[in-house]
C-alpha cells in the first residue's frame, strides 16, 4: 500500500530546485548532503521515488500549509473558531476576522506547500521523459506521467481555490531563473492535466492509495463545478456513482457508519475503504519518526485532557453546532431558525466543569456528536466531555471541541506516535474526496445541470439514510443514545429547484463539516458574503475577543492575498510578475 511506501523518501527529496519561488540561483548551485537531486535520479527507481514524494506532498507543510485546509476552509467558512487562546498562533486571528495581510506567514507556507508538490510532479515528469523503452515500458511510463499530471493538476486546483490568480508551472519551466506571472486564467491548464489523468490512468493501479481513473474523474468533475459547468459534470458523476471503483477495485459506496471514515482502526476495512475516492494516506511507526503521520491536525485536540494532550484549537462554532437541530420529521431547519430561541443548542458556556449541567434534550442530527465534543456527551472512549476543563479559553473559542479527527484512547501508542512534542500525531487518513462528497456534488449537478430533482433527492437521502441508522448513533456507557437523535429522509418529492438547492448545500454542511470544504463551497456558490456576514452577526457577540469588528467584504475576501514574500521573489527592476489580488494592495 502506498501509505506504507511513503516513508523517509519524501523527506529526502530535493525536487528540481524545490520551487521556482522557494530559493534563488545561489542556493541551487550548492550541493545538499543527504538529499536526492533530480540529476541523481535519472533512472526508473529515481522516477518512482520522486512520484512517491509527489504523493507525500499531499500532507502539506505543518498546520499552516496542511492538506486538510482546516484554517482556510473550515475556520474561514464559519464551521469553527480558531480556539486556544488569543496569543497562540495569532496569525490565524486576522484570517478568522477576514482582515488578512499579504505578509501573514500562513499564506506563504501554504503557497510553498502547494508549489513544492508541483515542483515534485514536474521533476517526476522530466525524469520519466528522459527514460528510454529499455528503462520503462511505454504503458508504464504513461501511467506514471498520468499520476504526476493528476497531482500537478490537483495542487494547482488547490492554489486556484485559495488565490484564484496563480502561476501555472509545468515541467518545461526552468525553475532556477523563471518568474511566472499570474495574470492568465489557469483553469484550461488545470483541466488539461486532470483530463490527461482521467483518460490515461488505470482503474486499478499498482498500489492501494494511488490515484486511479475514477478518482481522477471525480476531481475533474469537481473542478467543473467550481467553474459552474454543472451540465458537463453531471454525466461524469452519474458514471462514477454507477460504475466507479476504488484503487483496490471495490465498488464505491458509503461506509457502514459515518464515523468509520475517521477511525484509523476501520479505514482500511473493505467496506470503509469503499468510501475513499482520494486521500492523503498517513502512517506512523514506519521508521520515519512521525514524518508521515497526520501532522495537519496536531493542534486540534481538547486542551489539558483527553486525546492529543494539546492544544485546544479548531473549536466548532456555535452557529455550526446549532445547524444540527432537526424538526419533528428529523429534517434540518433550512430557514435558519436553528439560531433562534430554543432551537439553539444548549451549551455550557461560562460554566465550570464542577457546576451542574444537563445537555440539550431537543432533536439533533446524530452526526453532531461524531463531529463535535460537547459537555456531558461521550468523547469516543475517553469518557464524557467534562466541558471547561478541556477548553483552553472559552471566551476565545467557545465551549466545544473538535472530534472528527480525534483518536480513541484504545488507539494511543498503537495508531499514534508519541515521540514528538505531543501525542497528537496519528495515522488517520485525510479523505480529500469521499463518496458522500461525490453523491452531494452529483445532486448539485442534477439540480443546476439540467437533470432530475428527484435524482438529486435520492442522492441526498442516501447520505442521510446512513446517518439515520440507529446502530451508528453515539451511545452512553449504558448503551443508550447519548442525545435525542431524530433524523429523517426527504420523503416529499422535490419540485422547486431553489428548495432542492438549499437542501443539498445544507447537507454538505452537516456531512462534510470540519473537513475543510465549507468556505470554498460558499465562494463557488457565490453566496459567501451573505452567508458569512450572517454567521458573523450571530457569532461575534458570543466571541467578541476572537472576532472583533470582523466583516466579510464582497469582491475581496473570496480569495486570500498573494503572499508578499512570493511577490518580492518575483520582483525585478522594481516590478513583479506576480500581481496582488484585489483589495490587498
Amino acid at each position: 500500500m502506498l501509505k506504507k511506501r511513503i516513508v523517509y523518501i519524501s523527506g529526502f527529496l530535493l525536487s528540481a530546485a524545490v520551487l521556482l519561488v522557494a530559493c534563488d540561483k545561489k542556493f541551487l548551485d550548492q550541493e545538499t548532503t543527504g538529499l536526492l537531486t533530480e540529476q541523481q535520479a535519472q533512472s526508473l527507481k529515481g522516477a518512482q521515488q520522486f512520484l512517491v514524494g509527489s504523493y507525500a506532498a499531499l500532507k502539506g507543510i505543518g498546520w499552516e500549509g496542511g492538506g486538510s485546509n482546516w484554517v482556510y476552509g473550515s475556520i474561514v467558512g464559519g464551521e469553527a473558531n480558531k480556539g486556544s487562546d488569543a496569543g497562540d498562533q495569532a496569525n490565524i486571528v486576522p484570517i478568522q476576522q477576514y482582515a488578512p495581510l499579504p505578509t501573514n506567514s500562513y499564506f506563504n507556507i501554504k503557497w510553498q506547500a502547494l508549489y513544492e508538490g508541483i515542483a515534485r510532479t514536474n521533476a517526476t515528469i522530466r525524469i520519466l521523459n528522459n527514460l528510454s523503452e529499455s528503462d520503462i515500458s511505454p504503458a508504464a511510463k504513461q501511467q506514471m506521467i498520468a499520476e504526476a499530471r493528476f497531482l500537478r493538476g490537483y495542487y494547482h486546483f488547490e492554489a486556484k481555490k485559495m488565490w484564484n490568480n496563480i502561476p501555472f508551472v509545468d515541467e518545461t519551466i526552468n525553475v532556477s531563473s523563471a518568474k511566472v506571472g499570474n495574470t492568465e486564467d489557469t483553469w484550461p491548464k488545470i483541466m488539461e492535466d486532470l483530463s490527461f489523468a482521467r483518460t490515461n490512468l488505470a482503474a486499478v493501479p499498482n498500489a492501494v492509495g494511488r490515484i486511479n481513473k475514477w478518482g481522477a474523474d471525480a476531481m475533474y468533475a469537481k473542478a467543473l463545478l467550481f467553474q459552474g459547468k454543472y451540465a458537463e459534470a453531471r454525466p461524469i458523476f452519474t458514471d462514477i456513482i454507477n460504475n466507479g471503483r476504488t484503487s483496490n477495485d471495490i465498488p464505491y459506496d458509503l461506509a457502514p457508519s459515518f464515523h468509520d471514515n475517521f477511525n484509523p482502526d476501520r479505514e482500511n476495512d473493505a467496506a470503509v475503504r469503499a468510501e475513499s475516492v482520494f486521500a492523503y494516506e498517513a502512517s506512523i511507526n514506519d521508521g520515519s519518526g512521525g514524518f508521515n503521520a497526520n501532522y495537519d491536525h496536531i493542534l486540534n485536540f481538547p486542551y489539558n485532557g483527553g486525546p492529543g494532550g494539546c492544544c485546544g484549537f479548531f473549536q466548532p462554532s456555535f452557529e455550526f453546532v446549532n445547524s444540527f437541530r432537526t424538526n419533528a420529521n428529523g429534517l434540518p431547519l433550512l430557514d435558519g431558525s436553528y439560531n433562534v430561541g430554543a432551537n439553539q443548542v444548549k451549551n455550557d458556556m461560562g460554566l465550570e466543569s464542577s457546576a451542574a449541567f444537563t445537555p440539550d434534550a431537543g432533536n439533533l442530527d446524530p452526526r453532531l456528536d461524531w463531529t463535535v465534543g460537547r459537555r456531558g456527551l461521550p468523547f469516543l472512549d475517553w469518557g464524557p466531555h467534562p466541558g471547561k476543563a478541556w477548553i483552553r479559553d472559552q471566551g476565545n473559542g467557545g465551549p466545544y471541541a473538535p472530534k472528527k479527527m480525534s483518536y480513541y484512547r484504545s488507539q494511543q501508542g498503537r495508531l499514534t506516535d508519541g515521540t514528538n512534542w505531543t501525542s497528537g500525531l496519528t495515522s488517520t487518513n485525510y479523505k480529500i474526496i469521499r463518496f458522500a462528497d461525490v453523491l452531494l456534488m452529483a445532486a448539485e449537478a442534477e439540480i443546476d445541470g439540467g437533470g432530475s430533482l428527484e435524482t438529486a433527492r435520492g442522492y441526498v437521502n442516501q447520505v442521510r439514510a446512513r446517518a439515520a441508522k440507529p446502530e451508528t448513533f453515539v451511545v452512553d456507557e449504558d448503551g443508550n443514545n447519548a442525545a435525542n437523535y431524530v433524523i429523517g429522509l426527504y420523503n416529499t418529492a422535490w419540485t422547486d429547484a431553489n428548495v432542492a438547492r438549499q437542501a443539498v448545500r445544507f447537507e454538505r454542511k452537516l456531512e462534510l463539516g470540519m473537513e475543510g470544504h465549507r468556505f470554498f463551497d460558499l465562494v463557488r456558490w457565490g453566496v459567501a458574503d451573505v452567508e458569512l456576514n450572517a454567521f458573523l452577526n450571530y457569532e461575534k457577540p458570543k466571541l467578541s475577543a476572537g472576532y472583533g469588528s470582523a466583516t466579510f467584504t464582497k469582491g475581496k475576501n473570496e480569495y486570500f492575498p498573494i503572499p508578499q514574500d512570493q511577490i518580492d521573489l518575483h520582483t525585478s527592476g522594481g516590478s513583479s510578475t506576480l500581481q496582488q489580488n484585489p483589495g490587498y494592495n
